[in-house]
This record gives structure tokens, C-alpha cells and sequence, in this order.
């Protein structure tokens, strides 16, 4: 239940930043001095002649960043059903930064022109189509095993009735065990995608979403195959088939 906060520092910190390069785009204004002061060190210089696209790949994958920071806020609140575990208060404080710096790697990504409120020409190209298919594809199957990880707690007219752990079946879950840390990685991927595959600094955020999300997936799945039984032999841990 404490990752609530987590989200929403996301949403607050990276709307603030969607805001603002909003306003760079269609008011032509600068980004704030200290927001430039602080990115001056952290962010690049443009390395190809299309920065327009790399504005908008930016602007793209902050504003889908700050929709499933919204998303996930809101399944924190009306729809997943919490126990009384705890969090060590170290991965409470990562947390925490996390979502700050995650944002502000993003606006790294936008090329200085924008920065100091130049026009740019911004076009869509294949790769920002690609990725926000699969962003969405993996956001409806992330809500929809959290959905069903609910109803395991829950009555049929939706009281809570229990904080007890249970096999869940349905969707992903008939070929994983924690199909929405999967969901998670695809969501970070498809943000790789719209960057245009070549972010290095992105790539680097994917592979620690995949190693942090697998290695949670992997406790999970041992935990089920310890107290269940009955756990489905076929199911992996964290990817289908692997």
C-alpha cells in the first residue's frame, strides 16, 4: 500500500515536467533556468539532425509515463486490495527518487533548441505507432491481472472478505505467475520503442526495470510453489515460456 506514494510523486513531479514542455512546444517559452541548470549537466547535445522528432519522442513517452503513473494510482487506490506487509524503509526512500529521476531522464532526452523555446518541426513516424500499441496492449493486461489479483480478496459484490494469498487464474496468469511485473517491462520497452530503439540512456532504465521486476517475480513464484501444492507445474515465473 506504500507504493501509493510512490505514485503520487510520479504524477505530481512528471506533470509538472509535461506541463512545462507543453508550453516550450506550443508557447514557445523556455524551460525554467533551474530546470535547464540541472539537466545541463545530466542531458546531452541533439546527436542527430532531427531534433523535432526527438522532441516529440521525448514529449510522448514523458506524457504516457505521467498516464501510467495516473493508472496505476488510481488501482492503487479503488481497486487492488492491500495485506499489512510492510516495506523496508531504504526501498521506500529508492522508491521515492525513482520516480523523480525517471522523469527527469526523459526530459534529458529533449535537444536544447526546446529548452530554450526554438520552434521545431515534429512528425510521427512508425516507431511511435508501434510503441503506443504496445503500450496500451500491456496497460490493459497489467490492469486486468490486477483486476483479477482483487477479486481473489473479495466478495461478489466486491467487500473485501479476506487478505489471505490465493492461486489466481485468467489472462496472463495461465502462463505466469506475475504477469503484471511482465506487463511492466513491456511498458518500458514500448517507451524504448517510441525513442527510437537507440536510446542508450532508456535501454539502461529497461534493463533495471528487468532485472527488478524479475527478480520480485521470482520470489513470488517461489512463494505460490511453496505454500500451493497445487501450483500449475506449467507456469514460468516472469516471461512466458522462458
Amino acid at each position: 500500500r506504500w507504493f501509493t506514494h510512490f505514485y503520487v510523486v510520479s504524477v505530481l513531479w512528471n506533470g509538472f515536467l509535461l506541463i512545462w514542455l507543453l508550453r516550450a512546444e506550443f508557447l514557445r517559452e523556455p524551460l525554467p533556468s533551474w530546470i535547464q541548470y540541472m539537466h545541463h549537466a545530466l542531458g546531452r547535445e541533439s546527436q542527430s539532425g532531427d531534433i523535432g522528432n526527438e522532441y516529440f519522442s521525448a514529449l510522448l513517452v514523458l506524457l504516457l509515463l505521467w498516464l501510467h503513473s495516473c493508472r496505476r494510482l488510481a488501482e492503487c487506490l479503488w481497486t487492488s486490495v492491500f495485506s499489512n506487509g510492510v516495506i523496508h524503509i531504504v526501498q521506500y526512500c529508492f522508491g521515492l527518487g525513482y520516480y523523480i529521476a525517471i522523469g527527469s531522464t526523459v526530459l534529458c532526452q529533449v535537444p536544447t533548441n526546446i529548452r530554450n523555446g526554438k520552434e521545431l518541426s515534429v512528425r510521427i513516424c512508425w516507431y511511435h505507432i508501434v510503441g503506443v500499441m504496445m503500450y496500451i496492449w500491456a496497460s490493459l493486461h497489467q490492469h486486468r491481472c490486477l483486476e483479477i489479483l482483487a477479486s481473489l480478496r473479495k466478495s461478489q459484490s466486491g467487500k473485501v472478505v479476506s487478505l489471505s494469498h490465493s492461486v489466481p487464474f485468467g489472462d496472463w496468469f495461465e502462463s505466469v505467475s506475475c504477469p503484471h511485473y511482465f506487463a511492466e517491462l513491456l511498458i518500458y520497452i514500448s517507451m524504448a520503442i517510441m525513442l527510437g530503439f537507440q536510446n542508450v540512456t532508456w535501454w539502461c532504465v529497461v534493463m533495471y526495470v528487468l532485472f527488478n521486476q524479475a527478480l520480485a517475480a521470482v520470489l513470488c513464484h517461489e512463494f505460490y510453489q511453496k505454500n500451493f501444492s497445487s501450483y500449475p507445474k506449467n507456469r514460468k515465473a516472469f516471461i512466458p515460456h522462458v
